[in-house]
C-alpha cells in the first residue's frame, strides 16, 4: 500500500458510514492506523464489517460495528446513540454512503428515488444533527462528508441523476455548515473522489478520462481525509477537495 499523511488520532472517536466494505472501510482501517477508535456503520453486510472491526481491532484500536438503514427516518439518530453508548464520545462523523442506482432517469421508482435522496443527503443531516452535541464537546469536532468528481460543476448525468442530486445537495449542506458550526468549534469539509479502482463503474480506458492516468485507490482518498484531520487542515472548512487526478477538467464530450 502506499504510504499516506499520518495525523495523530490517539484517543478520538470516528464514525465511518458505510465502512463494511470498499471506500468506506479503507477510511476507517486509515483511521485506525491514525490512533483513532472506529464505529464501522453498515447496512446488510454484517460479516464484512465485523471483519473491519477485527482489523481494528488488531492495530490496537478499538472497533464496533453498528447496523442502521439509513434510508428510514429516525435509523440515523438511533446509529449516533449507540455509537456513543458503544465508544462514549464522538470527534469525526464521516458520511461515506452514497447509494449510487444506475439505470434510465425515469426507470428509477419514486420511492427508491426518495430512498436515495433519503440515504445520501437527508441522513447524512440527521447525522450530523444528532451527533452536534457530541462533536461540540470534543473541542475538535469534524464532519467530512463523501462527494464526487465535479459536483461543483454538474453536468447532468442520465445514467445516476438521483445520486448527482443527492450529492449536489450534500455539497450545499456541507458550506451552510461550515458556515453555521465554524464559531462553534466544528469544522465540515467535502471530499469528491473520481473514479476509484473499485468503483462499479470504472471505465475500461481510464487513461482517456484522467489525465494523471489511473484510477483513484483508497490511500489517495483517505490521504485527504487525514490530512483535513490534521495540524496541516485545521485551518480549512466549507472545502471541497477533489482527489481525481484531473478527472472531468475537460469538454463535455469527456465527461461520460
Amino acid at each position: 500500500m502506499t504510504a499516506v499523511p499520518t495525523a495523530d488520532l490517539a484517543g478520538r472517536v470516528a464514525l465511518v458510514t458505510g465502512a463494511a466494505r470498499r471506500t468506506g472501510r479503507g477510511l476507517a482501517l486509515a483511521l485506525a492506523r491514525a490512533g483513532a477508535d472506529v464505529v464501522v456503520h453498515y447496512g446488510r453486510s454484517r460479516q464484512e464489517a465485523e471483519s473491519a472491526v477485527a482489523e481494528i481491532t488488531a492495530l490496537g484500536r478499538r472497533g464496533f460495528a453498528v447496523s442502521a438503514d439509513l434510508a428510514v427516518p429516525g435509523q440515523a439518530e438511533a446509529l449516533i446513540e449507540t455509537a456513543l453508548a458503544c465508544a462514549g464520545r464522538l470527534d469525526v462523523l464521516v458520511n461515506n454512503v452514497g447509494n449510487y442506482p444506475l439505470g434510465d432517469p425515469l426507470g428509477l421508482a419514486p420511492d427508491a428515488f426518495r430512498a436515495t435522496l433519503e440515504t445520501n443527503l437527508t441522513a447524512p443531516y440527521a447525522l450530523i444533527r444528532a451527533a452536534l452535541p457530541a462533536l461540540l464537546a470534543s473541542g475538535t469536532g469534524q464532519v467530512i462528508n463523501l462527494g464526487y468528481a465535479g459536483v461543483e460543476h454538474p453536468v447532468a448525468n442520465t445514467r445516476a441523476m438521483a445520486y448527482q442530486i443527492s450529492k449536489a445537495g450534500l455539497l450545499v449542506l456541507t458550506r451552510s455548515l461550515a458556515q453555521a458550526l465554524g464559531p462553534r468549534g466544528v469544522r465540515v469539509n467535502m471530499i469528491s473522489p473520481g473514479h476509484i479502482d473499485n468503483s462499479v463503474d470504472l471505465p475500461a480506458d481510464i487513461a482517456s478520462h484522467v489525465p494523471l492516468g489511473r484510477p483513484a485507490r483508497i490511500d489517495d482518498i483517505a490521504g485527504a481525509l487525514l490530512f483535513l484531520l490534521s495540524p496541516a487542515g485545521a485551518y480549512i472548512t466549507g472545502a471541497n477537495i477533489e482527489v481525481a487526478g484531473g478527472y472531468r477538467l475537460g469538454l463535455a464530450d469527456t465527461l461520460e
